[in-house]
């Protein structure tokens, strides 16, 4: 079961889809919830500067802390009006060590929720996504940030390529796909479609050991891509879940992510359980 999620709160806004969505969340499985929030410390040594340039620095350390702490207040709040358990935790520190401490958190817990980066945001949104994805060791529900409906599980893709990645994705969505109303295991053929592949068949007999019947589905991705097929199909079937494996891999702690898993990033819609 889920009983202990970690949210990451977005600073300087005044909606954030990531914690409304993880409340309603842990509202469906009765668990703690903690929210946390980062004020970044302006990325210039304090003791390097003097005169005019100090006031800046402290202006701007000033104003992130107002922020985060915004977001908290927004968090507690929300958090208030239910019967859940929940932390707020504010955290100031570099952008670097926020990475590092938010890992550290989702390596405590079930499930790490997180908004999906957009144009807007500054690289440090990316980075927590990347690196929850990439350096927790556990799955992250990445939400997208035109999201406004709460947490729902009527249908569920499982996205299936027979990788590890994918296989880790499903496992760790089991209490959630326990939950859903109708489970697709859907399979993205990228080259000559067989009418008679039954690729997915496996994980299905898997999935009804555990009382967990599901619809298995190929689609074709001839003329588009992976992530656009599989958005595609989410819009036809009004899907309210995603599941799939997340592809990429950290280079001198720069992570570079596979395509499928960037094109998701970029374009989704439907909230999104990634494991790696």
């Amino acid at each position: 079961m889920i009983k202990d999620i970690v949210v990451h709160l977005s600073a300087g806004t005044d909606r954030d889809p990531a914690c409304r969505y993880a409340l309603s969340m842990a509202e469906a499985f009765n668990a703690h919830v903690t929210g946390v929030a980062f004020a970044y410390d302006p990325p210039w040594p304090p003791a390097l500067l003097e005169g005019a340039i100090i006031d800046i620095y402290t202006t701007v350390k000033d104003d992130a802390q107002k922020k985060a702490k915004a977001a908290i207040a927004q968090f507690e709040s929300a958090a208030k009006q239910s019967q859940l358990t929940y932390q707020a935790l504010l955290q100031e520190t570099s952008l670097l060590g926020a990475t590092d401490a938010f890992a550290a958190l989702a390596r405590t817990a079930d499930l790490t929720v997180v908004k999906q980066p957009s144009d807007n945001d500054g690289s440090n949104e990316f980075d927590m996504v990347e690196t929850a994805l990439f350096a927790s060791g556990r799955p992250v529900l990445i939400v997208p940030y035109i999201q406004t409906a709460a947490f729902s599980l009527g249908t569920v893709l499982c996205c299936w390529d027979g990788s590890r990645t994918s296989a880790r994705a499903i496992a760790d969505s089991l209490p959630l796909l326990k939950k859903a109303k109708r489970v697709e295991v859907l399979t993205v053929i990228t080259g000559k479609f067989d009418d008679n592949d039954v690729t997915g068949a496996d994980l299905a007999t898997h999935l009804a050991r555990h009382s967990i019947n599901t619809e298995l589905v190929r689609i074709p991705a001839s003329d588009i891509d992976v992530a656009n097929a599989i958005l595609s199909h989410a819009a036809d079937t009004n899907a309210d879940l995603i599941v799939m494996g997340g592809f990429g891999h950290s280079r001198l702690r720069q992570f570079v992510l596979g395509g499928a898993t960037r094109g998701m990033l970029e374009s989704m819609t439907v909230p999104t359980l990634m494991s790696h």
